[in-house]
C-alpha cells in the first residue's frame, strides 16, 4: 500500500513519517509540506536518516493528488479548515483518507461553526465520515473512505468514560474532567506563550470554558449514553514535551463498586492491544506511555462524594494522533492491528 502524508512537517506529521516509513505493509511514497517543499526528508527530519532515502517534500496540490494513480491512502496532518480542502477532491476521486484534523469529527455543521468559529468547509462530507476511535467504533473502508481520527483530549476521556455511560454505571450529569497536555499538543506554530521560558516550570489552564474539543467529547458521550451528556472540561498546558494525563470525576449510579467498572472495561476492551487497565489505586503516568500507542487507565472510588475517579495517560502524538491514525488504517486494511506501532 502506497501512502502519502499531507502536512508532514508538523509534530503529528513527523510521527506519521516515522511510523509509516518502517511499516511492514506500507510504502511511504510521498510527503508534502509547503514550507519544506524541495527539501530531502532526511535533511528536514534527521532521525529518518537511512530510513527514507530519495524521498523529498513536495508542495501539495489537492487536485493533482486526487488524480494520482500510484497513491492508495492519504493522511491529512493539517489544521482544521485546511484539511477539508484536500479531503473533498480526494474522497470524490475515491481515495482512502484519514484526517487528523477536527474537520470531520462532528456530525453537525452548526456545532462545528460554534466551536471553530467558521462555517464548515465541506458539510456534504460529514455524513460520509466515520469517527475513527478503534476501541469504540467498528472501522472499515466498506463503511467509508473518510476516517476522522479523534482528538488527543477526547481519546484520553472517551476510552475510560464512554463504556461506563453505555452500561449505565455512572450518571450523565455532574461530570468534571481535568486534563494536562504536553506543549506539542499546541502544534509547531510560533507563539509567545509556547516559548521555553514561558512554559518551563509553569502550568496553566487554557481554553476555558469551551475548549474546541468539548464539542467532540460531548457528542461522543451522547452517543454512548443514549441521552444528552454535559461535562465540565478543564484543559491545562503542562511543562512537558508530550503526553496527556486526564482525571475524570463522575457520580456513580447506585452503590460504589470499582470491580463493576473494571469488569465493564475488561468486557469492552477484550482483545484490544492498546488499552491497559491498571489495578484500582495504581495511577497512570505519561512517562510510562510516551513513545507507545497505548492508553493506561484506572479507577478509584471516593466514598465521601459517591463518585468514581477515573484517570488515564497516553502519548498525545501517538495514541492521540499519528499512532491512532495508523491503527485505524491497519484495521480497515486487514493488517495486524499492531503493525508498525510501538
Amino acid at each position: 500500500m502506497n501512502a502519502c502524508i499531507i502536512g508532514a512537517s508538523g509534530y503529528s506529521g513527523r510521527e506519521l513519517v516515522s511510523l509509516l516509513a518502517l511499516h511492514p505493509n506500507v510504502c511511504l511514497s510521498a510527503v508534502t509540506s509547503r514550507s519544506l517543499a524541495g527539501s530531502p526528508l532526511e535533511a528536514a527530519l534527521p532521525r529518518m536518516r537511512g530510513k527514507a532515502q530519495n524521498l523529498s517534500f513536495s508542495s501539495p496540490n489537492p487536485n493533482e493528488l486526487a488524480q494520482s494513480n500510484d497513491l492508495d491512502i492519504f493522511f491529512l496532518a493539517l489544521p482544521h479548515g485546511t484539511a477539508a480542502e484536500y479531503a473533498s477532491p480526494l474522497v470524490e476521486a475515491g481515495k482512502r483518507v484519514i484526517d487528523l484534523s477536527a474537520d470531520f469529527r462532528l456530525s453537525c455543521p452548526k456545532l462545528y461553526e460554534e466551536f471553530y468559529g467558521a462555517p464548515h468547509p465541506a458539510p456534504e462530507l460529514l455524513e460520509k465520515a466515520i469517527y475513527g476511535l478503534p476501541e469504540l467504533h467498528a472501522l472499515s473502508w466498506e463503511k467509508s473512505k473518510l476516517i476522522a481520527s479523534p482528538g488527543c483530549y477526547p481519546t484520553s476521556i472517551l476510552v475510560p468514560l464512554a463504556p461506563l455511560l453505555e452500561a449505565g454505571l455512572v450518571e450523565r450529569e455532574g461530570i468534571v474532567i481535568n486534563s494536562f497536555s504536553g506543549v506539542s499538543g499546541a502544534g509547531r506554530q510560533v507563539s509567545e506563550n509556547l516559548l521555553y521560558c514561558e512554559r518551563n516550570e509553569s502550568a496553566a489552564a487554557y481554553g476555558l470554558p469551551k475548549h474546541r474539543h468539548l464539542s467532540e467529547i460531548e457528542e461522543q458521550l451522547n452517543l454512548a449514553g443514549g441521552e444528552e451528556v454535559v461535562v465540565s472540561f478543564h484543559p491545562h498546558l503542562a511543562p512537558m514535551n508530550r503526553g496527556i494525563a486526564t482525571t475524570i470525576s463522575v457520580p456513580a449510579k447506585g452503590k460504589l463498586n470499582t470491580q463493576l467498572i473494571e469488569d465493564c472495561w475488561a468486557k469492552k476492551y477484550l482483545g484490544r492491544p492498546f488499552t491497559q487497565i491498571l489495578p484500582s489505586g495504581e495511577f497512570p503516568d505519561v512517562a510510562h506511555v510516551n513513545g507507545t500507542n497505548r492508553i493506561d487507565f484506572s479507577v478509584v472510588a471516593d466514598g465521601r462524594t459517591g463518585r468514581y475517579i477515573l484517570t488515564s495517560a497516553q502519548d498525545n502524538l501517538l495514541k492521540g494522533a499519528g499512532g491512532q491514525a495508523v491503527q485505524a488504517m491497519n484495521i480497515c486494511s486487514g493488517f495486524e492491528e499492531t503493525a508498525g506501532l510501538p
